[in-house]
């Protein structure tokens, strides 16, 4: 069995880079549009940076003068965000867990997290280590992918590569697992932050080909790692999902429509 489900090894984080961006480009922007709003003077710490996707349009955003440290548990995730962002200005990176971060109280103010918190084992101290080392005010602003039902190319990707396991691939129940509106703000409020704001957000994201899209989930995921364990070879099931995907959505472009759930909140 995938002992560890948010395990982006081996070719994953290229494969995840190359074929993937397009998912998460338009959500990178509106988080940085939101960090960049609040004006912040003092430095920004992302978490769970994974490729530095969100690390580049924050330091787009941002004045030079606001030192950016972006994290991520991953080391091969990382490594690769550090060679891929290497002249990115006044970006540090450092290797850091979700739930037990390496920094003082009070040291950031913003923390920053796209598409991570669903990977936290225990969510609660996760939200509880971003508070810890917020400044009294400061913003957290991150986001988390809506239901699968509300994601249907993913779910469509689901159902095939259920059809070569004989069962549903452990992988999509993590990303797609924190979308419950009420359970979000009781997490974010019960964590000592004020002014929560919550908007459901809808990005048009647009592939080369169906062939791509499905190559980016399967071998830029660690559902791919289930296909690996039961000696299932990719080809096939990428093949599969691009057939069913370009039924669904079209091909060359194909284009989907994804939906996530933006939260901003204050440090009380």
């Amino acid at each position: 069995m995938v002992q560890d489900l948010a395990s982006y090894v081996g070719s994953i984080p290229e494969n995840y880079d190359r074929y993937r961006a397009t998912d998460f480009e338009p959500y990178a922007d509106d988080l940085a549009g939101r960090v960049a709003s609040a004006q912040p003077r003092g430095p920004v710490l992302e978490l769970a940076c994974g490729t530095g996707i969100l690390t580049t349009r924050l330091r787009e955003r941002l004045p030079l003068s606001v030192r950016i440290v972006a994290t991520d548990l991953n080391r091969p995730m990382l490594e690769y965000a550090q060679t891929k962002c290497a002249e990115a200005p006044g970006v540090e990176w450092q290797q850091a867990d979700i739930g037990s971060l390496p920094f003082p109280a009070g040291s950031f103010d913003v923390v920053s997290c796209q598409f991570g918190f669903m990977f936290a084992p225990d969510k609660a101290i996760a939200f509880r280590e971003a508070r810890r080392v917020l400044a009294l005010g400061g913003l957290l602003a991150f986001n988390v992918w809506d239901s699968l039902q509300a994601n249907q190319s993913m779910r469509i990707v689901q159902e095939t590569i259920s059809s070569f396991l004989g069962r549903k691939p452990a992988f999509f129940d993590t990303p797609y697992g924190l979308h419950d509106r009420l359970l979000l703000r009781d997490l974010v409020r019960s964590n000592e932050f004020e002014q929560i704001e919550m908007s459901d957000v809808s990005a048009r994201t647009v592939s080369p080909s169906a062939r791509c899209l499905a190559t980016g989930i399967v071998a830029g995921s660690p559902a791919g790692l289930e296909l690996s364990e039961k000696g299932i070879a990719y080809e096939a099931v990428i093949e599969a999902a691009a057939a069913a995907l370009a039924r669904a959505f079209g091909d060359h472009p194909c284009q989907t429509d994804r939906k996530a759930v933006v939260v901003t909140a204050r440090a009380s």
